[in-house]
């Protein structure tokens, strides 16, 4: 008996080994593809201002705003009060243009119930029904910074109890005012939305009971208003936050009468406002692939209420009500490139983040204007990846996400975008043709700070940007590191969709 066990146990081992050694292979080609930069299809074309960002109404005005985290371990506290930005700051103005062309979006919150002062003296206070005021000077200079930084104006305006009438309908006089004031200053508004997240709208300062009824009764109102006085201006909407009941109402009445379908999207809340997000789920391919969910919740929408219109979005960022700590850090950069390979790949024409520089998700520090880990990503993704999205045919692969776009003014050029979000393993890919590499990483990733090639991302003495040269690299296989985010451009690609 003894015999037969020791002959059977050789007979599974001598089937066993050679299935074993074969699953490792397979695993290993599946991991390691070769991609064939000449023949990649093209699947989408973005935008060419599709990497965008926000400067909320309240950033414009000054006001209470997401305050950003003190020291480690000190509470989480909401808001705190701030003065308006300096939108003349030079540093700001730099790294602002750096990263045009762009769309500058002021709109927020707040703007649902901000008073336009069409006066050279705003009044002490905001007048009854609003809570804000910004004054002739404050939207002179969003035109002026607008025009620096080559970043049309995105915005929405007030829909608070002051621009109502006694029957409680919606009076565009405000809007009217402000896009009269604009115009005859030189500003340009590229699009609106009727007002910010109307499936919040107690939060946004909308009546009591505002429900999808009131809204798609105001929403006509405002198209109406807005094809007479300003067609050259694209309509937005919902610029819903949600994916439940109440932003699919909001859709199902306005989605007749938008230009673009907005939207808004957070993965989760901030721990500023309860959410329990730790820096550990920041790289899971879960979180990375949130933005995608809501993303197909609006798009299976506007394929059925509004059929071929582009979708933008409008708002985004790590987390709701501010971010949390590690959205200024390198650790948040995976979430933030990823969200915008996956978009653009599935067509979305334009990303907004929230903020350029304003609370701890801001591409820049509120109080300095330092770049983060996150303004250097989007300056690279802005030289590098260009408006039309190609599929680089690479199976999905839990911790490893390649994207490939044309690149940037370069004919017949690709770049990829190769995210490895996995901690522990390295991957691997082989081009059949020499490439610039640009690899960021960090040595510390809860942190400040940011490599590329191995060197420290920072302005110069004078705020001048570093030079952000690529590694020549050889065809062959290219090795890349755990927790590293990496863009190839192969400008010998001879890609004919590219030229």
């Amino acid at each position: 008996m003894r015999n037969h066990r020791r002959a059977a146990l050789r007979h599974l081992t001598r089937i066993a080994i050679p299935a074993m050694a074969a699953f490792i292979c397979a695993k290993a080609v599946a991991a390691e593809p070769t991609l064939d930069v000449a023949t990649m299809p093209r699947v989408a074309t973005i935008d060419p201002r599709f990497q965008s960002y926000n400067i909320e109404m309240v950033e414009v005005t000054g006001g209470r705003f997401w305050k950003p985290y003190g020291a480690a371990g000190a509470k989480a506290e909401l808001f705190a009060a701030r003065t308006p930005i300096d939108l003349h700051n030079g540093r700001l103005r730099k790294l602002a243009a750096a990263l045009s062309p762009a769309f500058l979006r002021v709109s927020g919150t707040w703007a649902n119930s901000t008073y336009f002062a069409d006066s050279e003296t705003p009044p002490a206070a905001p007048p009854a029904g609003f809570k804000g005021t910004l004054t002739q000077q404050q939207w002179r200079d969003v035109i002026d910074f607008s025009h620096a930084v080559d970043a049309p104006i995105v915005t929405s305006f007030a829909i608070s109890a002051g621009t109502r009438d006694a029957a409680g309908r919606w009076s565009p006089e405000q809007a009217r005012q402000l896009l009269a004031f604009t115009r005859s200053n030189g500003g340009q508004i590229a699009a609106a939305e009727f007002m910010n997240e109307p499936d919040l709208p107690a939060i946004g300062g909308a009546p009591d009971r505002y429900d999808a009824a009131a809204y798609g009764r105001d929403f006509a109102t405002f198209r109406a208003f807005m094809k007479d006085t300003a067609p050259d201006v694209t309509i937005l909407g919902p610029g819903t936050i949600g994916t439940g009941a109440d932003a699919r109402a909001r859709f199902t009445v306005s989605a007749a009468g938008v230009d673009a379908v907005s939207y808004h999207h957070y993965g989760a809340l901030s721990a500023r406002c309860g959410g329990d997000r730790t820096a550990r789920q920041a790289l899971s391919d879960e979180w990375l692939a949130r933005t995608g969910k809501t993303f197909a919740v609006y798009r299976t929408l506007r394929d059925r209420l509004a059929p071929g219109k582009p979708i933008w979005l409008t708002e985004t960022a790590e987390t709701a009500c501010g971010g949390n700590r590690w959205a200024a850090t390198f650790t948040d950069t995976f979430r933030y490139l990823d969200q915008l390979g996956r978009l653009a790949k599935a067509g979305v024409q334009v990303v907004m983040h929230n903020t350029l520089a304003a609370s701890d998700y801001g591409l820049l520090d509120e109080r300095t204007h330092l770049p983060r880990p996150n303004y250097w990503a989007a300056l690279l993704w802005r030289r590098l990846m260009g408006s039309t999205v190609l599929d680089a045919r690479v199976a999905p692969h839990p911790g490893f996400h390649v994207y490939a776009h044309c690149a940037r003014d370069i004919p017949g050029g690709i770049a990829l975008l190769v995210i490895n979000n996995d901690r522990r393993i390295p991957r691997k890919l082989t081009l059949t043709a020499a490439l610039q590499r640009y690899t960021l990483a960090s040595a510390t990733p809860a942190g400040g700070t940011v490599q590329l090639n191995g060197s420290t991302l920072a302005l110069g003495t004078s705020d001048e940007i570093p030079d952000l040269n690529g590694v020549s690299t050889a065809a062959g296989t290219i090795v890349f590191a755990p927790a590293t985010i990496t863009f190839l451009t192969v400008a010998g690609a001879g890609n004919t969709n590219c030229r």
